[in-house]
């Protein structure tokens, strides 16, 4: 059999096999999950989850147990379909191409909680959707790319500047396609307010500032860039 013909036919297999191994449900190494879990809110799971997130201390277990709880969350709200974007793109951050069968499922609840809510805390679903057009293959996508997430992504950091998570998506998404010269207002601003970001997001402005290459912010003139 030629060496296409092989490869085409192992590729139902491989994602075949990789449902299940997305879908087993494993006990949360943080107890606390399985708490708000029982309390029947997706989107208190899913914030739960993303404050071990932001203190460095979630598992893989705990991802994987969160996603398995918010899946039974079929209700079509605002707050839901966030919840289950939100923690169904932390399982495929966590597990790479190993999910990369679920990526369509992220763009979907994405979408629909912005279309529920466009506002809904401060356009999170939109932060989300652009970082995701941006950030994964054009392939796994049905309804943008990474021009769409990045106009998306400048929308909502023109709209809302006092949102700093705005401007560290869009910074983020600049650099990410080479092109880091637009990202640096934004990672100036980022940086003069570090404090006010997450821990983990912190973490996150320094990974690319560092990859943005040399730049000068006005009122920081040897911090930025390093």
């Amino acid at each position: 059999m030629a060496r296409s013909a092989v490869r085409t036919a192992l590729v139902p297999l491989a994602w075949l096999a990789l449902a299940p191994a997305c879908a087993v449900r494993r006990a949360p190494a943080h107890a606390e999950l399985a708490t708000v879990a029982a309390q029947g809110d997706a989107l208190a799971l899913a914030d739960a989850l993303e404050a071990l997130i932001a203190r460095g201390e979630d598992t893989p277990a705990d991802r994987e147990y969160a996603y398995a709880m918010v899946r039974r969350h079929d209700e079509d709200t605002v707050t839901a379909t966030y919840a289950r974007a939100v923690v169904t793109g932390r399982l495929v951050e966590q597990k790479g191409l190993l999910a990369a069968n679920l990526v369509p499922a992220i763009e979907r609840f994405a979408r629909r909680s912005r279309e529920l809510d466009p506002g809904f805390r401060d356009g999170a679903a939109t932060r989300l959707l652009g970082t995701l057009y941006v950030i994964a293959p054009g392939t796994l996508l049905r309804h943008g790319d990474s021009e769409t997430g990045l106009d998306l992504l400048e929308a909502l950091a023109a709209t809302r500047p006092d949102v700093l998570e705005n401007h560290l998506r869009l910074a983020e998404a600049y650099v990410a396609l080479g092109d880091p010269v637009p990202a640096e207002p934004h990672l100036c601003r980022c940086l003069a307010h570090a404090t006010a970001l997450r821990p983990d997001d912190q973490l996150l402005l320094a990974r690319i500032a560092a990859s943005a290459g040399p730049f000068t912010c006005a009122d920081q003139p040897s911090a930025a860039g390093r």
